[in-house]
């Protein structure tokens, strides 16, 4: 095995270490909190959680520039002055903005819960902000070990002060916005120590470079949009759920969909280790690794979709309360298909080519679509079961139509894999919905088994050339 190869492994398993933290951290969160704090208060919890997740549009892209115009690059040759300018730029930017946020809330909001989520969000986004710029900087460079380190140690704190909480008998909602926000100032801090060249320099070698900041800005603004209206495709339907429903009904439905979604946390580990290496790859060899890694995530992915029926057993016996909402993982869980090759392949792909404005094109359209469903399912019908379903139709059309341009560009034909792909997700979506659990799974068991039949040939080209490229 030669020395890329090692370094590609060894990149790999500290980016899969991190990421495999942040999903046992995320599974006992979503097993602990819900069991011991109330429907209402785990309602509120949720909504912070998911109000924090759009706090990355107030970088407005410079972030997202100077991950993809550095990517590939070699740490220690970037120019440290010109990162401690921007670095301290950012740091302004974010802290006026939570500033405004904060005497917004007072301002707007009357219901002191809501106010609350407000306050934390101006912290968070600070917070958040300012560590990404560190953290995309580690992860565009290579350093995979110092990135995958500050990832884990905030997610670890963040789930000592939980169970410390509740070991201590605290109920709080709002104590547990407090223990995530504890954990993610603990890896600013550490994110700063790895970049202490670029953090701590002298005051004097500090210039404002905003033509630096805009430059970063145009290049990073197409993929900051692409990446939140990727967010709203799912978020437009959660908005029209909270809305029309109850806070009980938006953190029953929010903690489904946090199961479903713990293997998409797993799966990122593998793209925050393909984008600086696809970077560094002849564009020659861009279409068969395509094909190859795309092959053996839907293998893996169709196949971990069994787990969801021992898995809403154990969820249905641990959480009764939810037993409603569980339900509905039936029809969400296949996102992980769509969502996973989203993550992994079709998004890093277009960063490696540079074509952000393509992505934003298609999430933009995506978005689209999901306003027109989320005004369907949840205003005029008012249906929850068809909001919900709305969640996976979405996103693999996203998905879908994502692939078809992308292998375009690439020159390869999948049109029979998406096929194959949409026939077993909707097998999955009957089964579990309409079928026993023990009918459910052979049925399901059958149809992967037809599937590696139809996809046999391709399985043995995947390995086949895997085992060429760890020896080349």
């Amino acid at each position: 095995m030669n020395s890329k190869a090692i370094n590609i492994i060894r990149n790999f398993s500290y980016a899969l270490s991190s990421n495999l933290v942040s999903l046992i951290v995320s599974t006992i969160v979503i097993l602990i909190v819900p069991k011991l704090i109330s429907v209402e208060e785990y309602g509120y919890w949720q909504l912070y959680l998911f109000y924090s997740s759009y706090i990355g549009f107030l970088h407005f892209g410079w972030n997202d520039g100077i991950y993809l115009r550095f990517g590939g690059a070699e740490y220690k040759n970037l120019d440290k002055r010109l990162f401690f300018s921007q670095f301290y730029m950012m740091v302004g930017l974010q802290l006026l903005i939570s500033i405004i946020m904060s005497i917004t809330a007072i301002l707007l909001f009357e219901d002191v819960d809501r106010r609350f989520i407000i306050w934390m969000i101006a912290i968070c986004l600070l917070i958040v902000n300012v560590r990404q710029m560190l953290s995309l900087i580690l992860q565009s460079t290579n350093r995979i070990k110092e990135y995958a380190s500050v990832t884990m140690s905030g997610r670890i704190i963040y789930v000592l002060v939980i169970i410390l909480l509740l070991v201590v008998g605290i109920r709080d909602y709002q104590l547990l916005i407090v223990s995530d926000l504890i954990g993610k100032l603990f890896s600013l801090s550490l994110a700063i120590y790895y970049c202490k060249d670029i953090v701590f320099r002298k005051v004097f070698s500090y210039y404002f470079s905003f033509r630096e900041a805009v430059r970063n800005t145009k290049v990073g603004i197409k993929l900051m949009i692409a990446n939140i209206a990727s967010t709203l495709i799912i978020g437009v339907v959660r908005f029209g759920i909270e809305h029309s429903w109850d806070i009980e009904t938006f953190g029953k439905v929010s903690l489904t969909m946090s199961v479903s979604g713990l293997m998409i946390v797993f799966i990122n580990a593998i793209g925050i280790v393909i984008f600086p290496i696809l970077r560094r790859t002849d564009n020659a060899k861009l279409s068969q690794i395509y094909i190859t890694i795309r092959d053996f995530l839907m293998f893996i992915l169709l196949f971990f979709m069994i787990v969801y029926f021992p898995l809403k057993g154990f969820l249905l016996f641990w959480l009764p309360n939810y037993a409603e909402s569980l339900m509905f993982m039936a029809l969400i869980f296949p996102m992980i298909v769509y969502e996973g090759k989203t993550v992994l392949l079709l998004n890093t792909y277009f960063k490696t080519l540079r074509k952000e404005k393509v992505m934003l094109r298609i999430n933009l359209f995506s978005l689209f679509i999901s306003i027109l469903t989320t005004l369907l399912t949840t205003i005029l019908v008012k249906d929850l079961n068809l909001a919900v379903l709305s969640i996976v139709f979405i996103i693999a059309f996203r998905c879908i139509l994502a692939e078809i341009i992308l292998t375009s560009f690439l020159k390869i034909n999948v049109y029979k894999d998406i096929i194959l792909e949409l026939v077993m997700s909707i097998i999955f979506i009957v089964l579990g919905w309409f079928m026993n659990i023990w009918v459910a799974v052979i049925g399901y068991l059958v149809a992967y088994v037809i599937y590696m039949l139809i996809k046999r040939k391709d399985i043995t080209n995947t390995i086949q050339y895997i085992k060429l490229l760890t020896k080349a």
